[in-house]
């Protein structure tokens, strides 16, 4: 694998990303730090952009405030309010779900850990770790394709899919690192680190990377 000094990296996109918009579940936190509404946001931001989460989540706890309201209102409510989120019939039916699984597993209680957080309908390890590093700030390595590309267009990791990649930076990363690192490379991937037609030119940590050599076209 290409050598990183990733405490370099680490640091020049904790700078490079002050000024990029944040991601949708930390623009959640800034606004509370209930659990609850970061799980909530987690779910409905799968394959869903970040603004259409925004407006989804607003509309939401307008009417579904805690855990409880979610026992009151429709799957049909539910999937106006959240619509049109990616898969939003099926979310619909994991917030319907979502407090008869948590008084039954949990005693209504949000879980804060991974391995517990799983058990929760629309809930994968993505989710899981994202909310266990947002809503608990307990170290979690939360991998989505932003962070999967990255670190493996870097060279800091070379694995196949999102869950290898999760492993391998839960042997390699420092801890430290574990809460932020999403939300960096969340930024940076969507504004400059692109998966298509990356802004290599543009690229603070770009000498780090394993793209170096690479003729840059675009």
């Amino acid at each position: 694998m290409h050598n990183v000094d990733i405490t370099l990296v680490y640091k020049i996109l904790k700078r490079e990303v002050a000024h990029y918009k944040v991601p949708v579940v930390d623009l959640i936190e800034i606004q509370t730090k209930d659990p609850f509404k970061v799980l909530i946001s987690a779910i409905l931001s799968t394959r869903t952009k970040d603004e259409t989460t925004v407006r989804a989540c607003e509309r939401l706890f307008t009417k579904v405030r805690k855990i409880d309201d979610l026992e009151r209102i429709s799957v049909k409510d539910l999937e106006k309010l959240i619509f049109p989120v990616g898969f939003f019939k099926n979310k619909a039916k994991f917030l319907k779900r979502l407090p008869s699984v948590l008084q039954e597993h949990f005693n209504g209680r949000i879980p804060h850990t991974v391995e517990e957080l799983v058990i929760l309908p629309g809930v994968g390890r993505k989710v899981a770790n994202l909310v266990v590093a947002v809503a608990f700030q307990k170290p979690a390595v939360c991998v989505d394709v932003h962070v999967h590309r990255i670190m493996n267009r870097l060279g800091y990791v070379k694995t196949k899919n999102p869950y290898d990649t999760e492993m391998a930076l839960r042997k390699k990363l420092p801890m430290e690192y574990w809460e932020k690192i999403n939300s960096m490379l969340v930024a940076f991937g969507q504004n400059l680190c692109r998966p298509v037609s990356p802004k290599c030119s543009e690229c603070h940590i770009y000498a780090q990377c394993n793209r170096v050599g690479v003729r840059v076209s675009r």
